[in-house]
């Protein structure tokens, strides 16, 4: 990952909701987060060589955004043994996640980094911006520890997530990173046989 220009979110086309592109570098950002009661810098260049997961929800105080942050809590540790590190975004700045955290025994349980994307430039970065109601879609970003972008997941605000679906994509991701010639059908986990790409295959499974 190369850091570019000056722009919060290293993206020329920050001013607007842009889409990025799977196999492509994730575009870049710096910010604040708040994270185990301090509020600290950060620089998604500084995550280099770890895998990456940028987890958008629309707003703090909210009512489906603390049941998928407190389930993602729960399964941080999981995801920390795959040397993966989670952020998760909103358009709230950092002493509104502080409060919520101070507030909510579900948000309490958060270990991982809450990033402060006030101004909307990260969120429409990664096009993920609602511009008219100031907060932005459900999305979930994988990168690979070069930066690339492995899965782009976003959904309407009324569908909450599954944790342990994301794992699972994470745990395909990075079989697949490891081993580049084969691939994983529907519904792999780690363990199952995989697939090894080859016209013989055509039309017989």
């Amino acid at each position: 990952m190369k850091e570019k220009n000056n722009c919060c979110c290293n993206n020329c086309k920050c001013c607007k909701n842009t889409t990025p592109t799977i196999g492509k570098q994730a575009p870049l950002f710096k910010t604040e987060m708040f994270q185990k009661e301090t509020i600290k810098k950060i620089n998604l260049l500084d995550y280099k060589g770890k895998w990456v997961i940028l987890f958008f929800y629309p707003a703090d105080f909210t009512f489906i955004c603390p049941t998928e942050l407190g389930d993602l809590a729960s399964k941080y540790k999981n995801f920390q043994k795959l040397n993966t590190e989670i952020l998760s975004i909103s358009t709230d700045t950092v002493f509104v996640h502080k409060a919520w955290h101070d507030q909510s025994n579900t948000i309490k349980k958060i270990n991982f980094p809450m990033v402060a994307d006030p101004t909307g430039n990260i969120s429409r970065s990664y096009g993920v911006m609602i511009e008219e109601e100031g907060l932005t879609l459900r999305g979930t970003f994988i990168i690979d520890p070069d930066g690339n972008l492995k899965t782009i997941e976003i959904h309407d605000n009324s569908i909450g997530r599954d944790m342990d679906e994301l794992l699972r994509k994470l745990q395909a991701a990075q079989f697949v990173n490891k081993y580049g010639d084969q691939v994983c059908p529907a519904n792999w986990k780690p363990g199952k046989d995989t697939l090894k790409p080859d016209l013989d295959l055509v039309g017989k499974l």
